[in-house]
């Protein structure tokens, strides 16, 4: 896992750094904290201390080991990250001062930095502020842009705090391999709807949380991507675009409307197999005991898209299975015609469905048959692209 050296200056918005750094932690990240002295007035560095259980530092003269603490730290980290970043802190760094433990440590390291604005929207919109922010852009830093809303001090304008996933986002991105870079990709997820009647549906308990995760991987890999998404509930993944669908038939229209544009295709989405044969306008009433429901067959979108297909297309399948995984999926592999196929067992009940793990078998066309023990979903999306653009690159 990365090593963040998290710098925190003193604007209102460094209590928003808090849940960074829980989130940080939850992620398996290290991290250092380093605090202006103005930083410390808004938020103690015992709640940071509390939170991530990091160090956290704010004495720019401090000597550790022997070293002075700012070269160290420099040394120590993979990325540098400043959130928030206020006016005055990204005056100093762009005009070299070095008077506290942030600039100093800032001046001192030489590998990925990224800085977070947040202030009043006026000092933000101030000629000399940008400026300095667009002499940090130039030299390498990532500013990313503050979000629009009202502001701490009343007002409306630019110059909020950004979402953390947003900052996670672009941390995993600058120090990701960017081997995706301008491939468009198209993922499905989540399941489909397929309507009774205005208030009831048949359905099914994918959460959509593995084809998400593939869709942001693709993403920070450099990927251009498209998500087409059943009813989840999910925030859509930053940057990238979302289609939200219902029905089968929705998803299957979403999907041949970028197949054109689409470079790799990634078909994780559990699409309904069988659907009402009538739709009821009315509320069905519960009034006989029982009640017979007639199905009929939803299309088969990944054969079509199977048939549809360009040459130069990768096209990947899931199967999700209880029983004779590798056959099943083998057969789905061959009968389709596609490139690859994503199976899992989901008879087991601490992965697959609803959990943020799961345990899978990939098999190539090649027939090459490649097993990822049970980890986390994001680890597993990172595993699944490293296999497509492997296989991808020898078949091109």
């Amino acid at each position: 896992m990365p090593k963040i050296l998290l710098c925190v200056t003193g604007g209102v918005a460094a209590y928003k750094a808090i849940d960074l750094v829980s989130s940080m932690r939850k992620r398996g990240d290290e991290v250092r904290i380093l605090m202006t002295e103005s930083a410390t007035r808004f938020v103690s560095p015992v709640s940071f201390s509390s939170v991530g259980n990091f160090p956290v530092y704010t004495d720019a003269f401090e000597v550790s080991d022997g070293r002075i603490l700012h070269t160290t730290l420099s040394l120590w980290g993979d990325i540098l990250v400043v959130a928030p970043m206020t006016a005055n802190t990204a005056a100093k760094i762009a005009n070299g001062i070095a008077d506290n433990i942030v600039a100093m440590t800032v001046l001192a390291f030489n590998g990925p930095k990224i800085g977070v604005p947040s202030m009043n929207v006026r000092m933000y919109e101030n000629p000399i502020t940008t400026q300095n922010l667009s002499k940090l852009s130039k030299i390498g830093w990532h500013i990313l842009e503050p979000a629009t809303g009202h502001l701490a001090d009343g007002e409306y304008g630019k110059g909020r705090y950004p979402d953390n996933s947003q900052i996670l986002f672009e941390i995993e991105k600058a120090l990701g391999p960017a081997d995706y870079k301008d491939i468009n990709v198209l993922v499905t997820a989540g399941p489909t709807r397929e309507p009774i009647d205005p208030v009831r549906y048949i359905t099914n308990r994918s959460s959509g949380k593995m084809g998400y995760e593939i869709a942001k991987a693709a993403k920070i890999r450099g990927a251009n991507v498209f998500l087409v998404s059943g009813p989840v509930a999910l925030p859509a993944p930053y940057g990238i675009e979302r289609k939200s669908v219902q029905t089968a038939n929705e998803m299957k229209n979403a999907i041949l409307d970028r197949m054109e544009w689409a470079d790799i295709i990634v078909m994780a989405a559990a699409v309904a197999d069988y659907k009402p044969s009538v739709f009821s306008n009315q509320k069905i009433k519960k009034r006989a005991d029982e009640m017979n429901l007639h199905l009929v067959k939803t299309g088969d979108i990944l054969e079509e898209v199977s048939k549809m297909r360009k040459p130069n297309q990768f096209v990947v399948g899931f199967a999700a299975e209880t029983e004779n995984l590798l056959e099943n999926a083998r057969y789905k592999l061959e009968s389709k015609k596609l490139d690859m196929i994503v199976a899992n067992d989901i008879s087991h009940s601490n992965i697959g469905f609803d959990s943020d793990y799961n345990e899978v078998t990939i098999i190539c066309g090649n027939n090459n048959v490649i097993h990822i023990g049970r980890n986390k979903k994001s680890s597993i999306a990172q595993n699944i692209l490293d296999i497509i653009r492997s296989h991808r690159v020898k078949l091109a």
